[in-house]
This record gives structure tokens, sequence and C-alpha cells, in this order.
């Protein structure tokens, strides 16, 4: 009897150990990992006024997460452009490190963000950033990192650059470089046209030696000369699949140095013999990227370089000077959707030599992404150029408002939240997202 009881008995027994050894610790090896993927998957870097305290470095940390061969999500429109991370730690410390804001999210409700997005009711879309892009300042070398907003936002942001100037230029090596800012630069010839207030002073008398000596040295009998060679290598860095972004007055001078090739059309002031008879009906429109039938300043004691600029023109007061961006389709235009991430549409305006640009001297194929109809102009413009893109951004200081020459640089540690220094970040993040093709 004791022998039929046992044999009953053997394969509950079985059972309990094979649930003991085998069974039971892959359920809880089950409920551990999906313990561990609800806790935290993704950083979320929230970019919305309320959310994120400071915005300029935030763009700094996706840079970094790029270098470190990390792909990020560009959430556009999503609480003002934010940027979706893996959960590392070593980007939970960084952000901690510089005073970046974010949020741990779990799987569910990264999901659950995501597919908000994805709604065709939404008008937000998810971009995939996937490197670190190559950044080049096009700017002198004695120029210090608080003459320009660029270099100086960078700074700031801990984004790495390179300086580069004419002979690098010259020499081929942009094509080294995915995104390329130019300082603000006189491509003309004219020494910024800063003839009338300045002429006289050391600095001027200076940078006028400095340049000349620079031009012949690179085999040119003009400074005008040299600078055109310097446009037409940029010029065909854009058309080869480059990204160029410009402030001031480097994108009109820029501009009416290309529509100007071969046409002299500086004064003896600035190269020593009389400009070209008649040069204004030789500007060859078809050779700019933006602007087209715009008149050129034939005075050296004007300071300005042609129609295109709204300085003169302006009828609007500091208090008042504002413009808004453009609301673009994230699904279906996601490059100026991108261009255009802030955490306002509302931006202060500001000054600079080319502070905005006369609207109907912008060609019909570029984008207008943020402008002031009160006054009648375009503060930010974007267009394409063979297999490249181009920014043009009005204005020298996003939080200097009439920055001139000698003012104290600005302080970015008291604008951490700038919206118009976001403008310039946008461009530099622009060229790391993934390429699609394009929508016509």
């Amino acid at each position: 009897m004791m022998t039929k009881y046992r044999s009953k008995k053997k394969p509950v027994f079985q059972f309990f150990l094979m649930y003991k050894k085998v069974v039971k610790p892959i359920i809880i090896a089950l409920f551990l990992l999906g313990t561990l993927q609800s806790y935290a998957s993704y950083v979320l870097v929230p970019m919305d006024a309320e959310g994120q305290q400071n915005h300029l470095k935030a763009y700094g940390i996706t840079y970094w997460t790029l270098s470190k061969d990390l792909k990020v999500k560009w959430l556009l429109n999503y609480r003002g452009g934010s940027f979706l991370l893996p959960d590392t730690e070593g980007i939970r410390k960084e952000c901690t490190i510089r005073g970046v804001s974010y949020e741990v999210l779990s799987d569910a409700e990264t999901n659950e963000i995501l597919e908000e997005i994805s709604s065709p009711s939404q008008n937000m879309e998810a971009v995939v950033l996937e490197k670190a892009p190559k950044i080049a300042v096009y700017s002198p070398k004695g120029n210090q990192p608080w003459d320009d907003a660029v270099t100086m936002v960078l700074t700031f942001a801990e984004i790495p650059y390179k300086t580069i100037y004419d002979k690098e230029v010259l020499e081929d090596n942009l094509i080294l470089y995915d995104w390329l800012h130019l300082h603000h630069e006189d491509f003309t010839g004219q020494y910024g046209k800063f003839y009338a207030s300045y002429r006289a002073t050391p600095w001027y008398i200076r940078e006028k030696a400095s340049a000349e000596k620079l031009a012949k040295s690179l085999g040119y009998q003009k400074v005008s000369q040299e600078k055109l060679g310097v446009a037409l290598k940029i010029r065909d860095y854009v058309v080869g699949g480059g990204f160029m972004f410009a402030m001031c007055s480097a994108t009109d001078s820029f501009e009416i140095a290309l529509a100007a090739e071969g046409v002299d059309i500086c004064e003896p002031m600035f190269d020593g013999d009389p400009s070209e008879p008649g040069y204004q009906s030789k500007i060859d429109y078809n050779k700019t990227f933006a602007f087209k039938n715009f008149t050129l300043e034939r005075s050296p004691n004007v300071y300005e370089f042609s129609s295109i600029d709204m300085t003169r023109k302006r009828r609007i007061t500091k208090t008042t000077d504002y413009f808004t961006l453009m609301d673009f389709s994230a699904k279906w235009d996601p490059i100026p959707t991108m261009l255009c991430q802030n955490h306002t549409a509302l931006v202060k305006g500001f000054m600079g030599q080319t502070t905005a640009y006369n609207p109907n001297e912008i060609k019909s194929n570029v984008l207008i992404l943020g402008e002031n109809k009160t006054n009648s102009e375009a503060r930010y413009i974007h267009g394409i150029k063979g297999k490249g893109f181009f920014t043009f951004y009005g204005g020298h200081d996003p939080e200097d408002y009439t920055h001139r020459v000698g003012d104290p640089k600005t302080e970015l540690e008291l604008h951490p939240n700038s919206p118009g220094y976001r403008l310039i970040l946008n461009n530099v993040l622009f060229p790391a997202a993934k390429k699609k093709k394009q929508k016509t």
C-alpha cells in the first residue's frame, strides 16, 4: 500500500521541484525586467517656457549626446520643440552639471507622447537627429568670441567649433565641415562701409591694412577681388550640399558680391581706382541666393550697402520692436518647422548694420520664417541652393538692441532663455537631422 501511495504523489512532487527550480525564476526575471523598463528608458529635455531653466545650454546637451554616437529625437512643436534622449547616467549627470532641466520617462510615458505627436490631428513631428555636425565659423582670427552672436552662443552652450578665414576657404577646407556661419563680414571689399565715421580711427586703419596684406599674400590685387573669391567658394560649398548661416551684414554683402561678379562697385577710397561707370545696370540677380532687384548704395559716406536692408526705413520704437515666427506644418514642412522651434512665437527685435530685409526684394522661392508685418520687413529667411541650404538672420545681437563698435559683450548668463538666440541654435542642429526626401 505504501508503494502505491507514494507512486501517486510523485508527479505532484516533481512539478513542485520544477516550479521551484525553473518556472519561478523565469517569472521573477520577467517581472523585474518589466519593472526596469517601466521605471526609466528616456530623458526628456523640455523646451517650453515653464519646463526649461536654461534653453541655450539644452542645445549643448543635445549636441553632446550626438557626439557620443547616440541618436536624439527632436519633438517638433511639442512643448517648445523638446528633445528626447536615451536615458543614461552620463546624460543625467551632464544635465545637472550644466543646469539643464530634464524629466525621466518610462517606456509607457514615452510611447504615449510619441503617439500623440504622430496623430494626424496634431501639428507635431518627431525628427531623428543622427550625428553631431562639424561646425566652422568664418571669422577674422583676431576677433574675440563676443564680437559675434553665434560664436558667443556656441561658447555658452558648450558646442565646439573651428574658426576659419579666407586662406582656409580658398584652400577648399569647407568640405571638412557640415555647417558654416558667416561672421559680420563685408564681402564687397568696402570695409563694412565704416568710412564716414571711422576712417581716421586706429582700428579702421589697421584692419584695412591687414585686409590688403592678406589679399596680396593670397595672390589678389584688391581686397574686393579676394573677397569675391571667398564668396564663390562659399557658394560652391552650399550648392554641393553644405549648410550656411549668416547674420547682419554678412547676408546682403555676400549676395551683392555674387551679383557684382566681374563688376567694380568700389570707390577709390576702398580699392584705389574709380568704380565702373553704370555698374548698377550690370548687376546680375540670377547669381544671388535670396535677393533680387536691389539698388546698391553708391555713396561711401552712407553706412548701408543696398536697398535690401530696412534699417534706415524703419519706423518703430524699441518697446514695440518684435517679429513673429511663422507657423509651418511639422509633418509636411519639417525643415522650416525645425528652424522656428521656440517657446514663444513673438521674438524681440534687435538692430544691426543689416537689421531686416525688404520683402519686395526677396526671391519667391525663399521662405520668410520671421517677419514684422507692422513695419513690412522680413527678419529671418531660409532657402535651398543646389543640394544645400542657407539661412539669413537680420541684426547683430539678439540681446543687445543697438550694438555698436566697442560696446561691452553680452553676458548670456543673464539671458539663458533668449528666444532670439534659440533661432541661431536651431540652425546649428539642423544638419544633424536624418535626411528625408524633400516635398515639393
